[in-house]
């Protein structure tokens, strides 16, 4: 059935099963992310070559460690009315052809971002590759209810590699960016999980739902959005101490404070309103939340450097 499936797929089909393979509205937001980490540790704009080949080396980073992470769940994909459409348990892409697929992109990701930016970028980057699919998918997910709190470190490491890309190193202010994502990553998935919570029930996967109920879950979202909100405020509260170095101002500050009192007040909602639809609301506002919050942060140091420029 599988093969009668695959060929009977016409070139721009094959393509698309291809692309829908590397989860690329999940590259989109981590290769957004990795940028704003560029702007940022560079106060301002890199060189524009920098850039594009760390777009490049970070979407086949993140596309094949997607493609691969798809390779090994295509059994419990298939359980999960969710996932059983993706294109390895759907019959559109053999299971071999896609892990040769998302290694290849590793691979090349790490020659990109080695020959063109830095050898400390593709390090970070084969490093997200290794954590994602080896720690996350092989390890944790499988096995421990907190696999979305540790395993959050694979989305939140493009900001490093971003930064790596910018500057050629990693500096402190670096891992507060790392912070953020990883703080943001459990009520964002937890929601998710509330959503179709039987989905992962029936394949077994032990996320926070399943293991200890919707209830502890509801409360953990709001325990770690207040967390994460507290640490969106560290850039900005650097001002007010001495010899501290800048990183972001005014502008990044009113939106984190505007952004994050958003999501605590629906994470509270989450806890009185205890449905479905409140749980989309929660995982779609924690999608645009993110975005937005970098997307402060690009303006707050392009605007600033527009200042600078004016002023000198």
């Amino acid at each position: 059935m599988a093969t009668s499936i695959r060929n009977s797929l016409s070139l721009e089909d094959s393509i698309r099963a291809y692309i829908e393979l590397t989860k690329p509205y999940i590259v989109i937001l981590l290769v957004f992310t990795c940028v704003t980490s560029m702007i940022v540790g560079a106060n301002g704009l890199p060189s524009v070559d920098i850039i594009f080949f760390t777009i490049i080396g970070g979407i086949l980073s993140s596309g094949g460690s997607s493609a691969i992470n798809q390779y090994i769940d295509r059994e419990m994909d298939a359980k999960m009315m969710r996932t059983a459409r993706r294109p390895i348990p759907s019959g559109r892409i053999e299971p071999i052809n896609a892990l040769i697929f998302g290694l290849s992109m590793v691979a090349w990701s790490v020659l990109v971002l080695g020959i063109f930016v830095n050898w400390l970028a593709a390090g970070l980057a084969f490093l997200g590759s290794i954590y994602y699919v080896v720690l996350y998918t092989l390890i944790l997910k499988r096995n421990t209810v907190v696999n979305i709190v540790i395993g959050g470190g694979a989305g939140a490491i493009p900001v490093l590699v971003g930064w790596a890309a910018a500057t050629g190193t990693l500096d402190p202010q670096a891992f507060i960016l790392f912070a953020i994502v990883f703080y943001w990553t459990p009520p964002h998935s937890w929601a998710l999980a509330i959503m179709v919570n039987k989905d992962y029930a029936a394949a077994n996967v032990p996320m926070m739902p399943v293991a200890r109920g919707e209830k502890v879950t509801r409360y953990q979202i709001l325990f770690y959005s207040i967390q994460l909100v507290v640490i969106t405020l560290i850039p900005a509260l650097m001002l007010l101490l001495p010899n501290a170095p800048v990183m972001l101002e005014g502008i990044y500050l009113l939106s984190a404070i505007l952004l994050g009192g958003g999501l605590i007040w629906l994470s509270v909602k989450l806890i009185r309103v205890a449905d479905k639809a409140m749980a989309r609301t929660v995982y779609k506002y924690s999608s645009i939340y993110l975005a937005m919050l970098f997307l402060a942060m690009i303006v707050d140091r392009l605007v600033l450097q527009v200042v600078r420029v004016l002023t000198s």
